[in-house]
């Protein structure tokens, strides 16, 4: 029997939707060569990551295992699965491999890290095949709502895996490849060992949409529009930016592109061939001696984000354009779970202004990228895999689809981050546990999820700050009384008299019964004055901050 083992290894993207990092191993145990399949990032919120920038999946593990990494594949250019590759990848060291899009996207990233370009390789569709190792790899296109998105075909000398990145069944998608099943289909002829699958939308009952369903709606809500027109979705899903700037077309309104994504992602389209015949765009300059009602602007900021065109034009002015009474703005996008407050706070703001507010609540506007359920068994019947793991979805997520899998008789694991997975045999076996978890992009500085500084900010957020200086001179005696700078607190307690007053009183008072031992101990000082400041806040306001002794001596 041979030593020789297949592995999976999820280290972002399961059990969560975002930052998605898989690992494939082949080789002996636990001297497997080993590739990477995507390398993404995850947003952070105000309430759980505050300051924040972005979350990367920990790549400890992989990156102690370098010198075993072959290559790095990127199955499509959406942030949750490119974001971090020019974060990590001198760390990695290994090539990047993606199709002509994707690798647009990737070497944009690179380039803005001062990296090499050349480290990002194009890859044609299949049946090309890249060497990895003992892998062979080949990007299988699949539709999905960002152009050129691609399975991977991962030969191994124990079988054939397919991992499907995201997807979703569309044999009509405006923009990009078709979903093929006869091509899908003879790639499934030599046998399928795994289908490591998306589950994203297992609980959708109703097989998806195709792209193509929503441009008549959208043609008609802008046609029937009689002020300016706004829409917002992912910048990413060039075929509704597309579909939504030939609605406007068609209704005679001069197209504007607003937000560095929106301008990104189609520059990327049309310099790769994958966008011909993009509506004319202008200038917002010269928008501004366009006619309100010959305009439509297509902006970022689908899912609520702060600094994006939507929340921008929400608040004010965005780029000399101002939306006003009787204006109509269409999100033609779903709210990713967590983004509600976000895109409620904008719709308000826009309402405050007297502009209508069209979501997909009616769902004409929008279609999934992703496979729903009858979708997914129909990839299973194509396919015809020995086993199914479920991957890119939340715990609930995978567990349904393992469910799914093992009605239709079919082996299948649950494995989230950090579960490793031996595909060798007919079944999936968990073949041991890595540490997995976050790491905080924080400015310009990468940070752990347990270093305590996010928790620290939180604390500050929650509760206030408080810092306390007493300077002590040559013999150790305190030089006038202790001073207080509050932060985050009210200015007044219960007393009514300012809380800097009552903390500097207290703490005063403390100082005047310390006695050498004390006044000689910094420690001591610190732990006292910190407890007296938090205690004395507590009866003030009812509330314990957090707490800075500055103990300054003269010498």
């Amino acid at each position: 029997m041979s030593s020789e083992r297949i592995i999976y290894l999820p280290l972002g993207g399961a059990g969560e939707i975002g930052m998605n990092a898989y690992v494939y191993g082949y080789g002996p145990e636990d001297n497997e060569r080993l590739i990477l399949v995507d390398l993404g990032v995850t947003f952070p919120d105000m309430d759980g990551t505050p300051g924040v920038d972005l979350i990367f999946p920990d790549m400890t593990w992989l990156i102690e295992r370098r010198d075993r990494l072959d290559a790095i594949f990127i199955t499509h250019a959406h942030e949750d699965h490119v974001g971090a590759v020019h974060q990590f990848w001198e760390r990695l060291g290994a090539p990047v491999y993606a199709r002509a899009f994707t690798a647009n996207i990737a070497r944009r990233k690179m380039d803005e890290k001062g990296l090499p370009e050349t480290t990002v390789k194009t890859v044609s569709a299949w049946p090309e095949t890249v060497e990895a190792g003992p892998f062979s790899v080949g990007f299988l296109p699949i539709s999905h709502s960002i152009p050129e998105s691609s399975a991977l075909v991962i030969d191994t000398p124990a079988g054939r895996l397919v991992h499907t990145g995201d997807f979703k069944l569309d044999e009509t998608p405006v923009v990009g490849e078709a979903f093929d099943p006869a091509l899908w289909a003879e790639v499934a002829t030599p046998g399928i060992k795994a289908l490591v699958c998306d589950s994203t939308n297992v609980f959708s009952q109703h097989a998806g949409r195709s792209e193509v369903t929503v441009g008549p709606e959208i043609e008609t809500l802008v046609a029937g529009a009689s002020g300016l027109v706004c829409a917002t979705t992912f910048a990413s899903n060039v075929a509704r930016v597309k579909t939504l700037a030939e609605a406007g077309q068609r209704a005679g309104r001069s197209i504007v592109l607003l937000g560095r994504a929106m301008r990104r992602m189609i520059e990327a389209a049309i310099e790769t061939g994958v966008l011909t015949d993009f509506p004319k765009v202008v200038s917002p300059e010269d928008a501004g001696s366009i006619p309100r009602e010959n305009l439509m602007l297509l902006v970022t900021g689908s899912q609520g984000e702060r600094r994006a065109a939507s929340a921008q034009l929400a608040r004010g002015k965005y780029n000399g354009l101002e939306l006003k009474e009787g204006d109509l703005f269409l999100f033609s996008s779903k709210t990713i779970p967590g983004n509600e407050k976000g895109v409620i706070r904008i719709m308000n703001q826009l309402s405050e202004k007297g502009v209508d507010v069209v979501d997909d609540s009616s769902g004409l506007y929008h279609v999934s990228g992703h496979a729903n359920r009858p979708d997914l068994e129909r990839m299973q019947d194509i396919v015809q895999p020995q086993m199914v793991i479920p991957m890119h979805g939340e715990h609930r997520h995978l567990r349904e689809h393992v469910k799914l899998t093992q009605r239709k008789g079919r082996a299948a694991a649950l494995a989230i981050n950090g579960t490793m997975l031996d595909l060798t045999g007919d079944r999936p076996e968990v073949a041991g546990f890595v540490e997995t978890g976050r790491v905080y992009l924080d400015g310009a500085i990468q940070i752990g999820a347990l270093d305590g500084i996010i928790r620290d900010r939180i604390r500050m957020a929650l509760n206030g700050h408080v810092i306390v200086t007493v300077i002590l001179d040559e013999d150790d005696e305190p030089l006038g009384n202790p001073w207080c700078e509050v932060m985050g607190l009210p200015e007044i307690g219960r007393s009514q008299a300012p809380l800097v007053d009552v903390l500097e009183e207290d703490l005063a008072q403390y100082l005047g019964r310390a006695g050498d031992r004390t006044l000689t101990d910094d420690d001591k000082l610190d732990e006292d004055m910190r407890r007296i400041a938090r205690n004395s806040t507590m009866n003030e306001i009812g509330k314990k901050p957090e707490v800075t002794v500055i103990v300054s001596r003269l010498s």
